[in-house]
C-alpha cells in the first residue's frame, strides 16, 4: 500500500514514531521480561506491529518499543479518533456507554459532595455529563489530549477544558490543590509515565480528596485467551497496563488509603464480540456479512455471562478508590 503522510511506516530501525527498545521493566526495574504478543495497528492498514512484553517480577504489561512523543500525536489525531469511535460503537453502543457512565456516578455517589471534580481523559465528557445527576452543585472539569475536550467545553459538559496530560508542563502547577476528587477511566493506559501521572493527579487533589482510577487488568484471563484480539491491548495507544497490586502499593507509597478496591462493576461486557470485531476489521463487505451470526452470538456470550465474568479473573477492568492523607 502507498505510504502517504497519513499512513507512516512503522518498520524502520529508526522510526520517528517508537523510542528505542528497552531492555528493563518502567514499573520496577527487572530486566526479566518476556515478550506477551506482537499486534499491528487494527484500524489503518499500516505495516509492521507493535510489541508487548510483561515483567515476568511485578507483573507490569507496557509496549516496548514505545510510542514517541510524534508517535503518541500522532495516534491522537482527530481522523484517528473518528475511526475508533466507529469501531467501538459497533461493539458498545452509545446507550450502554451512558448506562456505564451512570452507573459509576452511581457508586461513587457515597463520596461527600465534592466541590470541585476534575475527570482526566474525559474524552467528549460523557461521565461529567451522567454524574451531574448525582452530583448537582459539583463543579466538573475535564482534561484530555484530544480536541474532544474542547468541544465538550463548548457543549457544557464541563465548565473548564484543559489539553493534555496532567504531567504535561505547567498543568499540576497550575491546577495544585484544586479539586476535592480526581477520575481516571481508562486512562493511565495512555499515559507515557503512569506513575508521574498519579503523582501529578495527586499534586491537583486537595487534602482529604478522593482519587479514583479504573484501568484494564492484564491479569483477566482474556487477555491470555484472546491474545492480540483481546481489545483492552489497545495497540498502539495503549502503552502500559498496570496490575491491581502494583497500583494500590503505589498509591500507598504516595501516601494513600486505599478505600475500594473493585472488580466487578468496572468488566465491559465486550471481550468475545471486540475480538470477532476486531478479527473482521480488514474483511471484505461479503466476509462480514457471512460472520454477522457469529458476532450477535459473541455479543449475546459476553452479556448473558457478564454476571459470572464478573465474579472471576475473566472480569477486564478494576476500580480503585483512594483518599489522599499527605
Amino acid at each position: 500500500m502507498p505510504t502517504t503522510p497519513l499512513t507512516p511506516q512503522i518498520t524502520t530501525p529508526f522510526d520517528p514514531f517508537q523510542e528505542p527498545r528497552r531492555e528493563d521493566c518502567p514499573w520496577c526495574g527487572s530486566r526479566n521480561l518476556r515478550a506477551r504478543l506482537r499486534a499491528p495497528d487494527p484500524l489503518r492498514h499500516r505495516s509492521g506491529t507493535f510489541a508487548v512484553d510483561a515483567c515476568r517480577d511485578c507483573a507490569h504489561v507496557f509496549q516496548n518499543p514505545r510510542l514517541s512523543a510524534e508517535g503518541l500525536a500522532f495516534f491522537h489525531r482527530d481522523f484517528y479518533e473518528r475511526h475508533l469511535e466507529q469501531f467501538t460503537a459497533g461493539v458498545l453502543p452509545a446507550q450502554e456507554i451512558r448506562r456505564r457512565h451512570r452507573d459509576t456516578a452511581w457508586r461513587l455517589s457515597a463520596l461527600r459532595e465534592p466541590e470541585s471534580w476534575l475527570d482526566v481523559g474525559t474524552g467528549h465528557a460523557l461521565f461529567p455529563e451522567a454524574a451531574r445527576e448525582f452530583f448537582p452543585y459539583t463543579s466538573f472539569d475535564g482534561l484530555d489530549p484530544t480536541a474532544r475536550v474542547e468541544q465538550a467545553l463548548l457543549e457544557g459538559r464541563v465548565e473548564e477544558a484543559h489539553r493534555g496530560y496532567l504531567t504535561t508542563p505547567g498543568t499540576a502547577d497550575r491546577l495544585r490543590a484544586r479539586y476535592d476528587v480526581v477520575s481516571m477511566f481508562h486512562h493511565l493506559e495512555h499515559a507515557p509515565d503512569p506513575r508521574a501521572e498519579l503523582r501529578a493527579a495527586l499534586a491537583v487533589l486537595r487534602r482529604g480528596g478522593h482519587l479514583v482510577v479504573e484501568v484494564a487488568d492484564p491479569r483477566c484471563w482474556f487477555a491470555a485467551l484472546l491474545g492480540k484480539w483481546w481489545l483492552p491491548y489497545g495497540q498502539p495507544r495503549h502503552l502500559h497496563l498496570v496490575p491491581p497490586a502494583n497500583l494500590c502499593v503505589e498509591l500507598e507509597r504516595l501516601g494513600c488509603t486505599i478505600l475500594v478496591t473493585d472488580r466487578r462493576s468496572p468488566h465491559v461486557p465486550y471481550d468475545l464480540s471486540a475480538a470477532v470485531a476486531l478479527s473482521l476489521v480488514h474483511a471484505g463487505p461479503a466476509v462480514q456479512l457471512a460472520v454477522t451470526p457469529v458476532l450477535a452470538l459473541a455479543s449475546a456470550v459476553d452479556r448473558v455471562c457478564a454476571p459470572l465474568f464478573r465474579r472471576s479473573r475473566f472480569s477486564n477492568a478494576y476500580r480503585v478508590v483512594a483518599r489522599k492523607e499527605r
